[in-house]
């Protein structure tokens, strides 16, 4: 049976019984009819042009803002979470929306690339070689609980697919499946006024893993979007490799996000640091994939002030509802087995007993020749907890830091003397993690063309690309290389006048 732990913007079909939604479960049999239809609508959709695809992203986020405040009040209900972070998080997917569209505008994402004939070389003539990225076909987006909005219906995956001229079908997450309803019925108002596809986007409900699968393996599925535990992105990347052609698993999966505090900084910022992780570690109740779940540094009395500040921050947290029953159940139960560890040692947690499905903030401590020797230290614990890795000395940290697996984040704080000092770990961090910080704190993913989030596996199943910013198209695309044809039956973007205006390279130079 497919099981999923619950983790970085969690996916999980083994919900509780409290958390079944009211509607009505897809079958495998209906699943591949929305697939049959989706690869329909695709081959319409993608002959649609640029304008068009644009106004159409721009209008469903007109659409998901004209629900107003009755969306944002039914997700709060469903998630736990405050109104004030949901309205950020509704204003984040919209932005996303209209980012791809000015993405389509502007037109260069397309990779165009021309290589002009030499019919005249020698030995041998040269073809005329023209390449461009095209749509990979229907995508399956599976939607996260704890960001109803941004990695759900209508969030990144969606938006990216959508942009790159995919049909889309989206699994909903039954922790907040009347919002994502929502969300849905929103895009279908977008899909009428614009003229598009009826099945270009289409939404199915579900608890059971059996849909999981049948949406992975369906006969017409192109492409998965995932996001969720290592657990659960590993059962859909094997299900796709079951397939009789295997096709791409985007998984965005667990990260535990070291932080490396170097000396000096500690020495010198112990009790500004101290607010600053507090804080960080604590967003939210710990509910964002890019949450600091491990702290590193070399055992010294200055961080033993920095831990004692942070304890005191910590104890001063008041405990909250975490998303749903499950994730509660999950973090109790991986917060108190990493805490039994033999060497394992609370730090601080907070003064306020937690209730209800609340968590309780807490900080925890161990020797760095411990963390080696125990792999279940080294697993994600998803909520307000982090365990800080005090090591004998800077090779201690090296060999620490070498032992931690693939990351959406590490970060470092120091100052300059500290990186020039330990240059050696430094240099590893780009072989950790997709995302690298300086003196900052991982939780806050800024959508933007420069984000990376993505890394090493576990982190994702493909370090090569990003669910966050405009590159994020470039999952659901592939290169297709045109030779020697007819100016007029070449894509726009390829032909000679360059009719969209679009930066291509040219015989090796950029030309507009």
């Amino acid at each position: 049976m497919l099981k999923y732990k619950y983790t970085c913007c969690v996916y999980n079909h083994l919900l509780t019984s409290a958390m079944t939604n009211q509607f009505k479960e897809t079958t495998v049999e209906e699943i591949n009819q929305v697939m049959q239809r989706s690869h329909t609508a695709f081959e319409a959709f993608q002959k649609k042009n640029i304008e068009e695809k644009s106004v159409f992203l721009d209008t469903i986020a007109n659409e998901i803002e004209a629900l107003g405040d009755p969306l944002l009040q039914k997700a709060s209900e469903e998630t736990n979470l405050p109104i004030a972070r949901l309205t950020g998080e509704r204003g984040r997917t919209t932005a996303q929306l209209r980012m791809f569209a000015t993405m389509l505008r502007e037109g260069s994402w397309v990779e165009a690339i021309i290589d002009t004939a030499q019919p005249d070389r020698t030995p041998l003539p040269k073809p005329d070689v023209r390449k461009i990225l095209i749509p990979l076909g229907p995508v399956v987006v599976f939607g996260a609980s704890n960001f109803p909005f941004a990695y759900s219906t209508a969030g990144g995956d969606t938006a990216s697919a959508l942009a790159a001229g995919c049909s889309v079908v989206v699994k909903a997450h039954p922790a907040h499946a009347q919002t994502s309803e929502m969300v849905y019925q929103a895009i279908k108002k977008a899909i009428t006024s614009c003229n598009m596809p009826d099945d270009v986007f289409q939404h199915v409900h579900g608890t059971s893993f059996e849909s999981g699968k049948a949406l992975v393996q369906a006969e017409h599925t192109a492409a998965v979007g995932f996001t969720g535990s290592t657990a659960g992105g590993k059962a859909l990347f094997d299900y796709s490799a079951q397939r009789k052609n295997p096709i791409p698993v985007f998984s965005e999966m667990g990260s535990i996000n070291p932080v490396i505090f170097l000396p000096q900084t500690l020495q010198n910022n112990a009790a500004d640091l101290a607010t600053q992780y507090a804080n960080s570690i604590t967003l939210g109740m710990g509910q964002f994939c890019t949450n600091p779940g491990l702290m590193l540094a070399v055992e010294s009395s200055d961080l033993q002030a920095f831990l004692n500040h942070l304890g005191n921050r910590i104890k001063e947290v008041q405990p909250a509802k975490m998303l749903h029953t499950g994730i509660h159940t999950a973090y109790e139960k991986k917060s108190h087995a990493a805490l039994e560890q033999e060497g394992v040692a609370i730090v601080e947690q907070a003064t306020t007993e937690a209730k209800d499905i609340e968590a309780r903030p807490v900080i925890a401590q161990v020797s760095g020749q411990t963390f080696l020797a125990n792999p279940l230290l080294h697993e994600e614990v998803f909520g307000p907890y982090s365990l800080m890795v005090s090591c004998k000395d800077k090779q201690e940290l090296i060999t620490v830091l070498k032992s931690v697996s693939g990351q959406l984040t590490a970060t470092v704080m120091g100052t300059v003397q500290d990186l020039e000092n330990h240059s050696s770990l430094i240099d590893l961090l780009p072989s950790i993690a997709g995302r690298i910080l300086f003196n900052g704190a991982p939780t806050g993913v800024e959508v933007c063309a420069a984000m990376v989030h993505g890394g090493p596996y576990p982190a994702t199943t493909d370090s090569r690309f990003t669910a966050v910013g405009i590159n994020a198209v470039k999952r659901w695309v592939r290169p297709v290389c045109y030779q020697n044809w007819p100016d007029n039956l070449l894509p726009l973007a390829l032909q000679n006048s360059n009719p969209l205006q679009i930066w291509r390279l040219v015989d090796n130079e950029w030309k507009k």
